[in-house]
């Protein structure tokens, strides 16, 4: 086989491809790539044995990174949760060999997989695992109100009877209004963890190239923001793919009252599943929150060629002092500092 290289935001057949293609996600769009080199100036590349002329049938998309922080590298993709190889297990191989033969020629200090399919990557490719997580997905198949009762009692149900006995008020949107009340509440939350924010260019790009495709949820309270979050409908799947709050008022249920909201669009809207991302292995509490919505988990393993481990800014951060700068960082220099940083670490 021959190995072809194409522009996806150029070449028209990629796009075409992700739309038919069964494992084809909002991740694979030409919406997601354009936004990532608008915000972080990656390159987007995709490696097909299709030839040029012909229509497209399978195809694994990179994002370039070149950084003096980080090095430079190929990802599939950065600032994804994952992002299945559009190949069979034959033309993985192919693509995969010819990627890893051609790794220190192009001067690429890794390539790295997030494929889906558990292992599915390792079994075509002989991969190793470089990162684990685990993977919520949400079935939307079931009538509404066995969905709801499928809620965790005390966990969900109560806490969406309690935003609604608070008259919390739901807004959503893609304003530059509803943008700026979830980037506020993002600072809050990031500050909290003890991490700098996603840039907010990032979230006006994302507006931006997807635009009908994403969605900013906003509850109040007496017109307080207290919580958001940001959904992005593709195809048959809701994704779930930021989450902030103001941690003063959780027992309000406005996380809860979110994701009901969220749920119930879906499902006027067609989906068959709610994509609740990923989770990091440690973070117990954040997988049972996903888990008390009827949601399942699976593993999600990311590959590297060469295999190591990994620079990622939640653990390499995540020290003492680190946490006590980022804490007392006025909003303006917090911002600055995920703007600085984000480009190198997709």
């Amino acid at each position: 086989m021959c190995v072809y290289k194409l522009n996806p935001l150029q070449d028209p057949r990629w796009q075409n491809l992700v739309d038919r293609h069964p494992h084809g996600s909002v991740f694979h769009t030409v919406y997601w790539l354009e936004a990532l080199r608008r915000t972080y100036r990656y390159e987007p590349v995709v490696y097909t044995t299709t030839p040029p002329g012909k229509e497209l049938s399978n195809g694994i998309v990179f994002c370039h990174i070149r950084s003096w922080l980080s090095g430079g590298r190929l990802v599939s993709l950065p600032f994804s949760d994952h992002c299945e190889p559009l190949a069979g297990a034959e033309e993985m191989a192919e693509l995969m060999d010819w990627l890893k033969a051609s790794r220190h020629r192009k001067q690429w200090k890794y390539i790295e997989l997030r494929p889906l399919s558990p292992d599915g990557a390792a079994r075509a490719c002989n991969l190793t695992k470089s990162e684990s997580f685990s993977l919520q997905m949400l079935d939307l198949r079931p009538s509404m109100d066995t969905l709801f009762h499928n809620f965790h009692k005390s966990c969900v149900q109560r806490k969406i009877h309690r935003a609604e006995r608070e008259n919390l008020t739901y807004e959503e949107g893609r304003s530059d209004a509803l943008l700026k009340k979830f980037y506020d509440l993002l600072l809050l939350t990031r500050r909290r963890h003890g991490l700098p924010p996603q840039p907010l260019v990032w979230f006006r790009t994302a507006v931006a190239c997807l635009g009908g495709r994403i969605l900013i949820r906003i509850a109040s309270k007496d017109g307080q923001p207290v919580a958001s979050i940001v959904t992005i409908q593709y195809k048959d799947v809701l994704v779930y793919k930021y989450g902030c709050s103001d941690c003063r008022f959780n027992k309000l249920g406005g996380n809860s009252l979110l994701f009901w909201k969220a749920i119930q669009d879906a499902k006027r809207n067609g989906a068959l599943k709610y994509d609740l991302g990923r989770s990091e292995p440690d973070n117990s509490g954040l997988v049972s929150f996903k888990e008390n919505w009827g949601a399942a988990s699976v593993p999600l393993d990311y590959y590297r060629v060469p295999a190591q481990q990994p620079f990622r800014l939640n653990s390499a951060w995540r020290t003492r002092v680190a946490k006590g700068v980022f804490s007392m960082m006025p909003d303006a220099l917090l911002a600055a500092t995920g703007r600085l940083l984000y480009r190198h670490i997709g």
